[in-house]
């Protein structure tokens, strides 16, 4: 019996009570090899680093707790003149929240305040890519141009245009992107526009897709001309997940603000934080003055120690070189044990950041029947295997089918990735079986 009101009510939820390094033990004694960093990519130095507890402890026995509206603390200073050191020039300033929602929304409302403080307050909506997750919050939820999430929360949610992904089926060059984004910027009017948000490299909603090149030159060019902020969601992978400390310092395109959460705290303490470079920093300076808007445990001394402690990590240990340098290995190796799977169409990755894309086998390249519910299928078996991931199936919004996120922690050695590639291979070949006989498909 439990008192927990769950995700979803009709999912079994394990009671994990112990983590490892990439193992993580049920309250029954059975381990599950984690590949997904915690679930949700966060764990990225994998569970229990003692070092980075006591780094944690040291700080709440010294002083666990301060409100950042009267005062601020050394760690708090500190890991904000370490994410300015590692960001890509010009990021001068940074505001810590709690998570990554809560980064991405006060991305918007930054923007939004720098905008009013130039002047030009009729700027407020934003623009972003359709297939999209940027958080549940009501302003980033409606950030996301996909229905079947908004539902039933639409009363609550602002109207935002949005642009179809560029991806090998619908736009492989990235100018119907451009072409649908001079259509969204005349529509609205391009003097409304605050942002352009988006990931640099997509995560939940479409992993490990960046647009190509043209579109970033593009966006660059459309920024200088119409004025809006191009602001990037780092959620996922900012802090190394791609090979860099920020993703965005492998892009032809430098934005205004960046919202990182998620391998901040590494999954050991609550905690996200906004970049920005010194012109937005500089508005806000020369006009209000002031953005008093946050959250209780923003810049908590506990919170920033932890960030403070995950920096030191990567950078002694040199674990974002590692990623960089064994991360095209690693999709290699995936790629190849799920070679001849017909129903495997793409396997794209950016460091530790991994999508595997499944189609129709009958075809090559159609969207997988949404009744098979083949991504959910492919998490079952997989935790049946004692393997931990997550896979997406948003065929019903019209721009992604079935796929499955390869997320492992940056910790993980090379014979646990081994098994990770193995146990998965498995999975998928298991499950794609079943789907070749559900859909008749003949033997190759």
């Amino acid at each position: 019996m439990t008192h927990v009101l769950p995700l979803e009510l009709d999912r079994r939820y394990p009671v994990i009570v112990k983590g490892e390094g990439v193992w993580v033990e049920d309250a029954a004694g059975r381990r599950y090899l984690d590949a997904m960093s915690g679930g949700s990519m966060a764990a990225t130095l994998g569970h229990g680093r003692r070092d980075i507890v006591a780094a944690a402890r040291a700080q709440a026995e010294k002083l666990a707790y301060v409100h950042n509206d009267r005062l601020t603390n050394p760690a708090q200073e500190r890991l904000a003149q370490e994410l300015t050191e590692r960001a890509p020039d010009g990021f001068t300033r940074v505001r810590f929240v709690t998570g990554g929602a809560e980064a991405n929304e006060m991305a918007i409302q930054l923007a939004r305040r720098y905008h009013v403080d130039r002047g030009e307050s009729q700027r407020w909506q934003v623009i972003s890519p359709a297939q999209a997750y940027h958080g549940p919050t009501m302003a980033t939820l409606a950030l996301t141009g996909r229905p079947g999430l908004q539902r039933p929360f639409e009363p609550y949610l602002p109207r935002h245009p949005h642009i179809p992904p560029s991806t090998w089926r619908f736009d492989p060059t990235g100018q119907q992107a451009l072409d649908a984004l001079d259509r969204a910027l005349e529509a609205a009017g391009p003097q409304t526009i605050s942002a352009y948000f988006c990931e640099p490299v997509s995560a939940a909603a479409l992993p490990a897709y960046t647009p190509p090149a043209r579109f970033w030159q593009g966006l660059d060019e459309r920024r200088a001309r119409h004025g809006f902020l191009i602001v990037f969601d780092e959620i996922v992978t900012g802090m190394g997940r791609t090979g860099h400390w920020f993703a965005t310092q492998s892009l032809p395109v430098v934005p205004d603000l960046i919202a990182i959460a998620k391998g901040l705290g590494a999954g050991y303490a609550p905690i996200g934080a906004v970049l920005s470079r010194q012109h937005v920093y500089d508005a806000i300076a020369t006009g209000s003055r002031k953005f008093t808007l946050g959250h209780t445990w923003d810049g908590a001394p506990l919170s920033c120690a932890v960030g403070l402690a995950v920096i030191d990590v990567l950078r002694t240990e040199g674990w974002v070189d590692h990623v960089r340098e064994r991360g095209p290995r690693l999709r290699a190796q995936l790629a190849e044990a799920l070679q001849g799977i017909r129903m495997v169409k793409e396997v794209r990755g950016h460091g530790y950041l991994i999508g595997v894309e499944y189609v129709d086998p009958r075809d090559g390249t159609s969207f997988l029947p949404p009744d098979l519910r083949t991504a959910g299928r492919i998490d079952a078996v997989a935790f049946e295997r004692g393997l931990v991931t997550l896979s997406t199936m948003p065929t019903r919004d019209g721009f992604a089918g079935d796929q499955t996120l390869f997320a492992p922690a940056f910790t993980s050695s090379e014979s646990e990735l081994s098994e990770m590639v193995a146990r998965f291979a498995g999975v998928v070949r298991q499950v794609a079986n079943e789907v070749d006989a559900r859909l008749a498909v003949p033997a190759s």
